[in-house]
């Protein structure tokens, strides 16, 4: 594809998933907005929120003015604290509010996606936290599709309407994930030289794929299977994305979720550094 077509590609895969999210909402009860999510401290309606604020900021909405309560536990760093602001400004909104505000944005932001003029490799500025930096716009429409169609799972699994883990956005965040692998496991968790990690993903979007760890300790990925790997994991697409994602550790998992073959020590060094979100 082009760099305009895969624009476009994003583009369409963001839609897709922010409008799954308005459907799952419009006949949700009161009650459900308040249910706990796998993100710590989160409610759906914190989900929701934190969709809405990303999606305003993009749109040069200034952020509200707030002081965050010193109880709330969940809060770590900066970047969390960065988040939590607009998030916990709504949580007094009421669920009418909510649907109401997240179809307004929706709207804009298709609108300015639509009409935008910037190149597929023009420098926008991330808010990715209290610092932004600048990366090139097809990127940042790229990790946009990730975080809602992330949040988009976050919300079916906790309201228990699963759906959608092979849809566009689904097929954006697995190459995303895929991408990062060879730095997770050669440099975040510093497999050997020399070294072979296997993994094979079954579900609606199944694949195998092995890390290589050169002698320079640099680490590339591809679909070639590789005989007697040195730690091979197997697991199903949604636990995988999961625990990509830190919703869960992988020793919390239900027995059978997940399978770990060869160098033990490895594969928890891989697993504990696993997570590619903040």
């Amino acid at each position: 594809m082009t760099d305009n077509q895969v624009v476009q590609a994003y583009t369409e895969a963001w839609t897709h998933s922010i409008e799954a999210i308005s459907e799952l909402l419009a006949p949700l009860p009161a009650d459900s907005w308040n249910r706990a999510t796998e993100l710590p401290g989160w409610s759906v309606r914190d989900v929701v929120s934190h969709v809405i604020a990303v999606e305003s900021e993009l749109l040069g909405d200034p952020r509200p003015i707030h002081s965050l309560p010193r109880d709330l536990w969940h809060l770590k760093d900066d970047v969390s604290r960065y988040l939590e602001l607009p998030v916990d400004k709504r949580r007094c909104h009421t669920a009418p509010e909510m649907t109401s505000e997240l179809e307004y944005v929706i709207i804009r932001r298709s609108r300015a996606l639509r009409n935008a003029t910037t190149g597929p490799l023009d420098q926008v500025s991330f808010p990715a936290g209290p610092h932004s930096y600048p990366l090139p716009y097809q990127e940042l429409l790229r990790r946009r599709v990730l975080d809602v169609w992330v949040h988009e799972q976050d919300l079916r699994r906790t309201l228990g309407l699963p759906g959608n883990l092979d849809s566009p956005g689904a097929q954006v965040t697995r190459d995303l994930m895929l991408d990062a692998l060879p730095r997770v496991v050669a440099k975040a968790a510093g497999a050997p030289a020399g070294s072979t990690v296997a993994f094979d993903v079954s579900g609606p979007l199944e694949f195998l794929r092995t890390v290589r760890v050169d002698e320079e300790g640099r680490g590339s990925i591809d679909d070639r299977i590789t005989l007697g790997p040195d730690v091979q994991f197997a697991t199903d697409w949604e636990t995988y994305l999961r625990l990509a994602t830190g919703r869960v550790r992988a020793g919390a998992l239900p027995a059978g979720r997940l399978r770990v073959d060869g160098d033990q020590e490895l594969a928890e060094r891989i697993l504990a550094r696993f997570s590619i979100t903040p």
